[in-house]
């Protein structure tokens, strides 16, 4: 299942995204949007997650939760 995770603090890494999603189960491919002028983040990123109970579990943990100082937003990604 793919989750589009918003909000992100600009100086966030997709290595950082990635470790976040990672304690809720295994995470197969990470992508954080990046400004192509600064090369900082856009605020938001996309995480795979192929176990549907995982990625349930880890968008209600996530969701609206504090990250680098910022309060993020987890949803499913729509295709």
């Amino acid at each position: 299942m793919k989750l589009l995770v918003r909000n992100l603090a600009r100086t966030t890494t997709e290595h950082d995204v990635r470790l976040l999603f990672k304690e809720h189960g295994r995470v197969t491919e990470c992508t954080l949007v990046l400004d192509q002028e600064t090369g900082l983040s856009k605020g938001f990123a996309f995480a795979e997650m192929p176990d549907p109970e995982e990625a349930f579990a880890a968008m209600n943990a996530l969701n609206l939760s504090e990250f680098a100082g910022n309060k993020i937003r987890v949803k499913r990604a729509s295709h």
